[in-house]
């Protein structure tokens, strides 16, 4: 029997790729033999790669014409089944309709947010399901998976555990949480000054330092929940993708909001506390048993971006937070 070939698409972001590993793991589980290429961003490679579900690796910037279109030849040269486009905006289903590819398998216009993309596919896939990974998943069953979702381990390696351990251990920290206060779009975020006396709750009530996790573009908000921290120590992250990820998978326990890291900790089993506002946890909550999620029952699911915390998340005090900190922490003594 011949092995199959599957194509996968998934370029970006942190948390929607975290989101797509239970689909092709799926995928693997159900055809262990086949070759699966994944088109990502060259800034996931690595992120894909601690997945260790696809076969071969493909860097794609679909700003650059020109690596789509090369892109599309290399796809066009290995006669690929099908190929799956977990993204469903143009610049992902663009380059297996180049190829010519014989099945193209993605989401219909009721579940994807850019007009006429379905266009390009020739299987349309209409969810029935309502969070992101079993919606990914059902693009998975319909090119013939057995199952939606299946297991992720991801791998950290040695040498970026041993840095971080070395780090931490500077600052004379053994037990740590991790706060992750950005998120991309402010409207989103519980606010700094909240983050901060969360920092000193933890310190003075449970005896742990908290390592503030902020990405590259976001130092200023660093230095307000610094600011905002007192005298409970907290240390400022700012490292690479596998410095984070040995960072999250021996923290206690996480708390963010509907971002990258908090997706990533829950990916490599860590407890979260999860803060929603504007974005509905139904479809990019915390997927499995390790998440507590907080809420505002007056919360609209809007998706509106904006500059300031959506109200609802101004509801969400630091005692309540702190409460949910303490109850991932018990369950998991």
């Amino acid at each position: 029997m011949t092995e199959m070939r599957f194509a996968v698409v998934r370029l970006s972001s942190l948390g929607d790729i975290v989101h797509t590993f239970p689909a092709v793991s799926a995928l693997r589980e159900s055809f262990p033999a086949a070759q699966i290429i994944w088109l990502t961003h060259p800034r996931w490679v690595g992120l894909v790669a601690s997945s260790k579900l696809a076969t071969e690796i493909w860097p794609l910037d679909s700003r650059d014409f020109s690596s789509v279109r090369s892109t599309a030849g290399k796809l066009r040269a290995i006669h690929a089944d099908a190929i799956i486009d977990y993204q469903g905006l143009w610049k992902s289903a663009l380059p297996g309709f180049l190829a010519g590819i014989r099945r193209r398998i993605g989401f219909s216009s009721e579940t994807i947010r850019e007009y006429g993309v379905p266009i390009l596919y020739t299987d349309r896939v209409r969810c029935g399901t309502t969070h992101i990974v079993d919606q990914n998943g059902e693009l998975s069953l319909q090119a013939g998976a057995a199952r939606g979702v299946g297991n992720v381990d991801l791998s950290i390696s040695a040498t970026e555990e041993s840095f971080v351990q070395s780090q931490l251990q500077k600052e004379g920290i053994t037990s740590y949480i991790v706060l992750s206060p950005g998120g991309g779009w402010r409207s989103k975020c519980w606010p700094h000054d909240r983050f901060g006396a969360l920092c000193q709750s933890i310190r003075n009530e449970l005896g742990l330092r908290c390592v503030i996790n902020c990405g590259p573009a976001e130092e200023n908000l660093l230095a307000a929940v610094l600011s905002s921290s007192g005298s409970s120590q907290p240390l400022g992250w700012n490292g690479g993708l596998g410095q984070l990820m040995a960072l999250l998978k021996n923290a206690r326990c996480v708390v963010g909001g509907d971002t990258g890291p908090l997706h990533l900790a829950l990916a490599l089993r860590t407890p979260v506390v999860a803060l929603f506002g504007p974005t509905d946890p139904a479809r990019n909550g915390p997927y499995g048993p390790d998440g507590i999620v907080l809420r505002s029952p007056d919360a609209a699911t809007t998706y509106r971006r904006g500059d300031i915390a959506d109200p609802s998340l101004l509801e969400l005090s630091i005692d309540r937070v702190f409460t949910a900190v303490k109850e991932r922490l018990e369950a998991n003594l």
